[in-house]
């Protein structure tokens, strides 16, 4: 704050408006959008605003490049916030943007900030006036259009996707603060930000205030309250990573399974949560290629539930490095999927009288559980040629074991039963 000549207060911009860029040439980062020859870069030159959907994380420039078009375009700027906003606000907006236009000739840039927050009929209210033209609709948002923006929006804007600042990017924001520091400080600075030029300018005016020169590492890391990096345990990062660590799983690389295990862990992610999931990886991509790997993976879950953090993220650890370099295979998922695609098309078909339980006199006297073969009395406790399918219903083979793992011994030995019910036809 600041006084006047009367001894009133008045506010001071923070430092990420105070060096918010007039032009383009001073925008930092984006360059696959700003840069020469590039779609937005064009459409600025080319003085021909179009509506459009910014998508990207906090603190990569979507409410700086929608002021400067409508600097460019020498159009109002108008905001509008999808959390403090509704149907209401939105046609005092565009009746304002009609006046504007028919008294003084000039164009409206509507800048609509997380518009994934409006709901499907606050979305189409901003429709019939893109489509007359009457106002250049800009919406910002970190989450994926494709899940959050509904389609006739989308139809009518062009989305394009911002990406988080570099490090490069971060530290030519930084020089432009002024704030005397050594490399360390600016490292840790840059660490922190984590691509969001927001939260790095916030941070450089937290360590102004101070008044402390010069700003060294151990300064930056015991002023600046610790941070978990960009994660949101609701929205598309999320599912990313969760991704990630799943694919790193099946594809055997134990590092990079652990890289994406921590991510998430720093990044504030329910560690029972990514349990759950490691539990799923153990039978959708180990299965009985291992099968204590759905063992080892519960008793993670469970020491987790005992120990708590951080002692049982460790547990956690252990079995997600176990998934990775243990023998693949999908066979048991892609079985129970064949199953149940054949179960939902198929009629439903009776139990053969052979293999049907008869605990009355009744049901023993209309032929229930006759002829039934109890393997155990059979040689090698295996009913040879017995058939426990549905009559007239064509044999499968859903399982498919690999020869990787323990499933090469259940390979084999679905083999040997195969050769046996094939001898016991042909006698």
């Amino acid at each position: 704050m600041t006084a006047d000549l009367f001894g009133k207060a008045e506010p001071v911009a923070p430092l990420a408006d105070a060096l918010r860029p007039k032009s383009l040439d001073e925008v930092v980062g984006q360059q696959h959008l700003l840069g020469p020859g590039k779609p937005l870069r064009l459409a600025f030159e080319t003085g021909r605003p179009h509506s459009m959907i910014l998508w990207g994380p906090p603190g990569s420039g979507k409410t700086t490049i929608a002021r400067l078009m409508a600097k460019a375009f020498n159009a109002e700027f108008v905001a509008l916030s999808a959390v403090f906003s509704g149907v209401k606000d939105i046609r005092e907006a565009v009746a304002a943007a009609q006046a504007r236009l028919e008294q003084f000739g000039r164009r409206t840039i509507l800048f609509v900030d997380e518009v994934h927050r409006f709901n499907k009929a606050q979305q189409d209210a901003f429709l019939p006036f893109v489509e007359q033209g009457l106002i250049t609709f800009v919406g910002a948002t970190t989450e994926n259009p494709s899940f959050e923006v509904n389609s006739a929006l989308l139809s009518r804007a062009a989305v394009y996707v911002l990406e988080p600042l570099s490090e490069k990017d971060l530290a030519t924001l930084l020089d432009r603060t002024g704030l005397p520091m050594d490399e360390s400080a600016r490292a840790r600075l840059v660490g922190f930000a984590d691509g969001d030029a927001r939260r790095l300018l916030n941070a450089v005016e937290i360590l102004k205030n101070t008044g402390h020169t010069p700003i060294d590492g151990a300064f930056v890391e015991q002023t600046l309250a610790k941070n978990l990096r960009r994660f949101d345990k609701g929205g598309e990062q999320f599912y990313d990573q969760i991704s990630a660590l799943h694919k790193a799983v099946r594809g055997s690389d134990a590092d990079a399974s652990l890289y994406w295990m921590v991510r998430m862990l720093d990044g504030g992610a329910d560690p029972l949560y990514i349990g759950r999931r490691v539990v799923r990886m153990a039978v959708e991509d180990i299965g009985l290629a291992d099968p204590l790997a759905l063992r080892l993976t519960l008793d993670a879950c469970a020491t987790y539930e005992r120990l708590g953090s951080p002692e049982g993220e460790l547990a956690l650890a252990e079995a997600v490095i176990y998934l990775a370099l243990a023998p693949k295979s999908n066979a048991v998922y892609e079985a129970y999927n064949a199953a149940r695609d054949f179960i939902i098309k198929d009629g439903t078909r009776p139990v053969p009288l052979h293999i049907r339980n008869a605990p009355t006199s009744l049901m023993k006297q209309l032929g229930y559980g006759k002829d039934y073969r109890y393997a155990h009395e059979e040689e090698g406790a295996y009913a040879a040629g017995e058939n426990y399918l549905p009559e007239g219903m064509p044999r499968v083979e859903w399982y498919k074991p690999t020869e990787r793992g323990r499933e090469a011994k259940l390979r084999e030995r679905i083999a040997e039963l195969r050769r046996l019910d094939a001898e016991a036809k042909n006698k």
